[in-house]
């Protein structure tokens, strides 16, 4: 199977250089050009929205750089491919869900990406579901729609792209109950909802190219500022000899409820079936929500818009994340012990941390548990 090449900048992409079709302000789909939709991307969420695709009934081709999850779905019969490209050529229309905005260049434009052949592309549509910024979903858009098709029946010119990250987390993908945000054309997003629908409830229409990832990115914003702001009150809660369990009561029967509180909240033992109550399996990783700030913080900065609030809650997931890991990494160096429990609490004014470290043979760091509310959201 080929890795990812050497990743493209944005630049590249103005110059990327295919046939050539005028775009149409007006497009018309049959809900019939879904033969066969290829997906690349099968991390913890992108798998699972794969097997929900699979479920419905779709045809599926799928690709991905880790050899076991390829196995996974190959051993069910699903067809695998070693590129993007090989993808694209075999599907109808080809959804990713990847990283980060220099892995979507890479799978878009980089060598076997979608686009790396130069030729008339067969699908009709590509959908996004990354969370990146929404500067690199509209070029990357742009590079998509100054391509031209193989099939042109049915009035349609160039392809279509749409940005469509997600909410909703691993357990949402997992159950179908995901929301997409989407940007671009509202014709494609029309045609291409039923398929949205096969993975998730809800749907939303939110404007042109990139208004999707401007979506999400503001969404996570909102969520990650909260969940900071719920976490540090229920470390103070507790601090001051309140039970969480009671202020969790308040919250949601007074006006800091929120999501952070009755849906995903941030402490153990208090909910059942979400990552607090389960050592923070399947959650959302403190790092995912760094790079999330950083989209925003970026994205604010191009076009010159404070954000104090943003800058902040980066800083303190950030130092968080580092102080973890710093701890992690002493307590490696400095035991051997076959079992080693080490509470910390208050790493910023928000996090706690559990590092457990158990013995099994002969490795004595065969368990490691990081337990932060922030590392048990969900996007």
């Amino acid at each position: 199977m080929l890795t990812f090449s050497r990743l493209r900048s944005l630049q590249g992409l103005q110059n990327l250089v295919c046939s050539v079709s005028p775009l149409y302000p007006s497009r018309s789909y049959s809900s019939s050009l879904f033969g066969r939709i290829g997906f690349v991307g099968l991390g913890n969420m992108g798998s699972r929205m794969a097997d929900s695709l699979i479920k419905a009934g779709y045809e599926v081709a799928v690709h991905d750089i880790n050899h076991d999850v390829m196995k996974m779905f190959s051993d069910k019969g699903i067809l695998t491919e070693d590129s993007p490209l090989k993808v694209a050529e075999t599907s109808d229309v080809v959804i990713t869900m990847l990283p980060s905005s220099n892995h979507v260049l890479d799978v878009y434009t980089g060598q076997n990406g979608f686009l790396s052949g130069f030729n008339p592309l067969r699908p009709w549509l590509f959908i996004d579901s990354s969370t990146i910024d929404p500067q690199t979903s509209r070029k990357v858009s742009a590079a998509v729609s100054n391509c031209s098709l193989i099939d042109k029946k049915d009035g349609r010119k160039p392809p279509a792209m749409l940005d469509a990250p997600v909410s909703g987390g691993v357990l949402a993908a997992e159950n179908g109950t995901l929301t997409f945000m989407v940007g671009g054309p509202e014709e494609a997003y029309t045609a291409a909802k039923h398929l949205f629908l096969s993975m998730g409830k809800n749907t939303i229409y939110c404007g042109g190219s990139g208004n999707g990832a401007t979506a999400k990115i503001c969404n996570n914003l909102a969520m990650a500022i909260g969940m900071l702001g719920v976490s540090e009150a229920f470390a103070l809660g507790q601090s001051l000899g309140i039970a969480a369990s009671t202020l969790t009561k308040i919250f949601n029967s007074s006006s800091a409820r929120c999501w952070s509180s009755d849906t995903y909240n941030p402490v153990p033992g208090i909910m059942d079936g979400v990552p607090s109550s389960r050592n923070y399996i399947g959650g959302f990783a403190s790092k995912l929500m760094a790079k999330d700030l950083n989209l925003a913080a970026a994205s604010a900065k191009d076009i010159g818009f404070k954000c104090p609030l943003t800058s902040q809650a980066e800083k303190i997931v950030l130092g968080a994340f580092s102080v973890i890991w710093k701890l992690f990494s002493a307590i490696k160096s400095a035991s051997q012990s076959s079992a080693i429990t080490v509470m910390r609490q208050r790493i910023s004014p928000v996090y706690s941390a559990t590092i457990t470290l158990e013995r099994k043979s002969s490795n004595p760091l065969s368990k490691v548990d990081l337990l932060s509310p922030v590392s048990g959201s969900t996007i």
